[in-house]
């Protein structure tokens, strides 16, 4: 079974001329060498799991992200499936009876936990999935448990009942491994003062390892993610 997993990089060029000669954005392998979007969207048809990453207030990155997204749908059809660390494991049910037509989307957008720049820059992805039958995953560890983490570490996770920990990645204080760089290099972010102790890197793990397990969970051989 096939297990390559690929990674789109991107840089985005933003320029506020209106030429058309002068791109919004570039493609770039990991060679750093320029590369063609058909050319791209030919290898990632054939992977099995897409990670795109994003600046979460850069508008060209969430442009480019929503195309594609039609350009894979475009050739997996109903193989694809999408999904979001905006959205919070718990609210999977919710998104579920959102993508099924039974709420409208104001009681959707109500009760389910968004972010501030949801309706220009995630909810085109969801309305997709809605209009072609598409899973969505819903990702991310609940913030209120990441928040237990940051405050009391791992072991604040065993105050939490067997549902709780239903929308946690499993494993954690057995996967989580405080040397890997960019986990030792939070407690060097000077910007972030009061926050920088042993445990906010922990939280930060907890929501990584969080995405895995359910992107991995609700992937399969016949499907790309």
């Amino acid at each position: 079974m096939k297990k390559s997993i690929t990674i789109i990089l991107l840089t985005a060029l933003v320029s506020f001329a209106f030429a058309q000669d002068k791109p919004a954005y570039k493609l770039f392998d990991k060679q750093g060498e320029e590369a063609n979007y058909t050319d791209m969207i030919n290898q990632l048809k054939n992977a099995d799991i897409v990670f795109f990453g994003e600046l979460h207030d850069n508008p060209i990155s969430h442009w480019l992200q929503f195309e594609v997204t039609k350009s894979l749908y475009a050739v997996k059809k109903e193989a694809l499936v999408l999904g979001a660390e905006m959205f919070e494991a718990d609210n999977q049910l919710i998104m579920d009876e959102y993508l099924a037509g039974i709420h409208p989307t104001k009681k959707f957008e109500a009760e389910i936990r968004l972010w501030g720049n949801y309706k220009t820059d995630y909810k085109p992805l969801v309305e997709f999935a809605k209009e072609n039958q598409l899973y969505f995953v819903a990702s991310n560890i609940p913030r209120r448990y990441a928040s237990l983490i940051n405050k009391k570490g791992f072991e604040g996770l065993d105050e939490l009942s067997k549902e709780a920990k239903s929308y946690i990645g499993p494993d954690l204080v057995k996967l989580y491994d405080p040397e890997v760089a960019c986990y030792k290099n939070m407690m060097k972010m000077s910007m972030m003062p009061g926050m920088t102790n042993d445990n906010f890197p922990r939280s930060q793990a907890s929501k990584d390892a969080t995405m895995a397990h359910f992107i991995l969970k609700n992937w399969s051989k016949d499907k790309l993610l």
